[in-house]
């Protein structure tokens, strides 16, 4: 039990770093009052738990430790669904409905898309 709590630190450790990462480069760049760090952090991370869905099913390392690493740890700290409740409500409270719900509508679609996009590519 110790050993799996210590595996999903270690994935959410690095998750973290590379979600904070990605985010500070993305607010770098792209001032505009749509979320994108949140937005971009969010699909990449639907498409990387979709691959590593589809790893498992090829692979028995996937199936214990390698889920715990990967897709709790690591994905479970690099996408932030916190972040983006609180970012539309931000954007809600500043009068920007549509981009609230633009940014809703595209998370959740392109995130399921592109979750399944990853399951198939590695059937």
């Amino acid at each position: 039990m110790i050993r799996a709590f210590l595996l999903v630190g270690l994935g959410g450790f690095f998750g973290s770093i590379a979600r904070y990462g990605i985010s500070h480069i993305i607010n770098k760049y792209i001032t505009n009052p749509f979320p994108y760090a949140t937005f971009i952090v969010n699909i990449l991370g639907c498409f990387l738990i979709g691959l590593l869905f589809g790893l498992g099913q090829r692979s028995s390392w996937m199936e214990d430790q390698g889920w715990l690493i990967l897709a709790t740890g690591f994905c479970g700290a690099f996408t932030t669904f916190s972040t983006f409740a609180l970012e539309n409500n931000a954007l809600i409270n500043e009068q920007r409905t549509i981009t609230s719900i633009l940014y809703i509508a595209t998370s959740v679609a392109i995130g399921l898309l592109l979750c399944r996009w990853g399951m198939n590519l590695m059937k």
